[in-house]
């Protein structure tokens, strides 16, 4: 940090907590930042309350996540279904797959997996992975120790598969969220899940599905209608919840203040229903997705075009091209 502090800045580039960095090694770095520049200002987000960080920053991604996924349901079922019901896949077991986790759970459905890099818990039942079972995945997690620690106290609950990710071992599956790591669900995977039932794909790590799983789920897009079709969401919309947060955390820290939780909450759910509705409006603008014989609009697609024209309209107007 004291050679990085030369380089960033509130007005620069601003980084932020990943993969196992926490509130205490960002207020590790940010205290050597203040040191170095002798500045107290919103160049690193994620930082502790205590210190100028934001309430929901820990639940951001993974409730971003699950609100995304909510206007996709009710976009497919025309408003008449919601997450209510529905059966999730969750791969990962850290900060975004725990947070969507317990969203997923309070709006009612039924989360039949997490993982580790020791492999994988399963749901037994159909009402799939409790609250109280949740909860102690997180304090396994916050002590770094592995899921399979659960094995010998949730047998009737779970059942715990070594080395493995959990999408081949699924009967029955309706959306489904890798929130690891990258290239999480290969093609083969991506078949298994399609012939599980699911109909519903969103990213909550970045690049969590192999590019050829990734086309075999755009494939069941253009061939299946509306109902049936998995459609898939990409990271850079569905898992933007973190970022957008940061941004929250630097806009309190301009203004010397601190938003409530249902402020921050608020704004969240509006930003993940902006982002969803730019991503399909610019598909349907830009795209001749066969919407008018009942198939869905390219969310992927979506994004990425309405990601590269505002870039274009930034540079446009700042004078680089004209």
């Amino acid at each position: 940090m004291r050679e990085l502090s030369k380089y960033i800045g509130a007005n620069t580039d601003i980084p932020a907590g990943d993969i196992g960095v926490t509130a205490r090694e960002i207020g590790w770095l940010f205290g050597v930042y203040k040191a170095e520049t002798g500045l107290w200002e919103g160049s690193i987000t994620s930082k502790g309350g205590a210190f100028g960080g934001s309430l929901m920053k820990p639940e951001a991604t993974g409730y971003g996540l699950i609100y995304y996924v909510c206007h996709m349901i009710q976009y497919v079922s025309e408003g008449k279904e919601t997450l209510r019901g529905k059966r999730v896949s969750i791969s990962g077991s850290g900060n975004v797959a725990q947070h969507a986790a317990s969203r997923a759970i309070q709006d009612g459905a039924h989360v039949l997996s997490l993982s580790d890099s020791e492999g994988a818990i399963v749901a037994t039942g159909i009402e799939g992975i409790s609250l109280r079972t949740l909860t102690e995945v997180v304090g396994l997690k916050q002590e770094r120790r592995s899921l399979k620690e659960l094995k010998m106290t949730h047998n009737k609950e779970i059942r715990y598969i070594a080395g493995q990710r959990p999408w081949m071992h699924l009967e029955k599956v309706d959306v489904v969220l890798p929130c690891a790591t990258q290239n999480e669900i290969s093609g083969e995977e991506a078949e298994a899940l399609v012939h599980a039932g699911c109909k519903i794909v969103a990213e909550g790590s970045n690049m969590g599905c192999s590019q050829e799983a990734i086309s075999i789920f755009g494939r069941s897009r253009e061939v299946d209608k509306r109902a049936d079709a998995v459609w898939f969401a990409p990271g850079k919309a569905a898992n933007i919840g973190g970022s957008v947060v940061s941004g929250l955390e630097m806009a309190q820290n301009s203004q010397r203040t601190s938003w409530t939780t249902e402020k921050v909450d608020r704004e969240l759910r509006e930003t993940m229903s902006s982002c969803f509705k730019l991503g399909l409006n610019t598909a349907k603008e830009f795209v001749d997705s066969g919407e008018e014989k009942g198939k869905l609009p390219s969310l992927l697609v979506g994004s990425n075009i309405a990601g590269f024209c505002k870039v274009v309209a930034a540079m446009h107007a700042h004078g680089d091209w004209w």
